[in-house]
C-alpha cells in the first residue's frame, strides 16, 4: 500500500513533538497534525478553540468512539499524504489506543518516536508559545497533563521505536532528528 514509513510522534504537551515533525517535513515528509482533527470537531461544534473546549471534544470523541478515535479519523488524511510518494510524520499521538490504531493500519511501515522534557521545562515552554489551546496556569497544565496519561500516554511512549529527551538546545533537537530520519529512512530502504 504504501512505499514509506508513517512515522508517528508521541509525547506530552510541550516536549517538543511539534519542533520533531517540522523537522521531518523540512526533511522531506509529509506533516500530519492529529490536534487538527479535533480543533475541526471543536470549530463544527460551534465552539472557540481553546484549551477547555478541546480537551472537552477530545475526550467526547474517545468516549464515543473509542480511545483510538482521533487515529482513526486521521488514517485517510495520512493515506493521502502517502500518495506524495514521501514519509509521513503524524505530530500529536496522545496514547496506546491511537499506536495500536497507526499499527494495525500501517504494520511494519509504522515507526514510533517518543519526545520527552520535565514538567517545569513544558510549562515554561507553553508560557512562551501562546497557542490557542495551550494552558494558562499550573493547575490547568497539570490538569491536561493528567488527562492525556489518562489516554495511555505513557504506555505510548514507553513502545517507542526511538526517543529524544529534548531538554537540549533546538540546534541540538534539530541534529538528533535528522540522525532519527536518516536512520529510519536508510532502514527502510533496506
Amino acid at each position: 500500500m504504501n512505499d514509506f514509513p508513517v512515522i508517528g510522534v508521541v509525547g506530552p504537551p510541550a516536549s517538543g513533538k511539534t519542533e520533531v515533525a517540522s523537522k521531518f517535513e523540512d526533511l522531506g515528509a509529509v506533516r500530519i497534525r492529529m490536534g487538527d482533527i479535533a480543533w475541526e470537531e471543536v470549530k463544527k461544534r460551534g465552539l472557540e478553540v481553546n484549551e477547555k473546549n478541546v480537551g472537552k471534544v477530545s475526550n467526547e470523541l474517545r468516549e464515543e468512539e473509542g480511545m483510538g478515535a482521533v487515529a482513526k479519523h486521521c488514517i485517510p488524511v495520512i493515506k493521502e499524504g502517502v500518495k506524495e510518494n514521501k514519509p509521513v510524520v503524524v505530530d500529536g499521538i496522545r496514547g496506546i489506543a491511537e499506536v495500536e490504531v497507526f499499527e494495525e493500519e500501517f504494520g511494519d511501515n509504522f515507526v514510533l518516536i517518543s519526545v520527552e522534557a520535565p514538567p517545569e521545562v513544558r510549562y515554561s515552554r507553553v508560557r512562551g508559545r501562546g497557542r490557542e489551546d495551550d494552558t494558562v496556569d499550573w493547575k490547568s497544565f497539570k490538569e491536561k497533563d493528567s488527562r492525556e496519561r489518562n489516554w495511555g500516554l505513557e504506555e505510548a511512549m514507553e513502545s517507542s521505536d526511538y526517543r529524544i529527551v529534548n531538554i537540549c538546545s533546538l540546534d541540538e533537537l534539530e541534529k538528533r532528528t535528522s540522525e532519527i530520519y536518516r536512520e529510519v529512512m536508510d532502514e527502510y530502504s533496506n
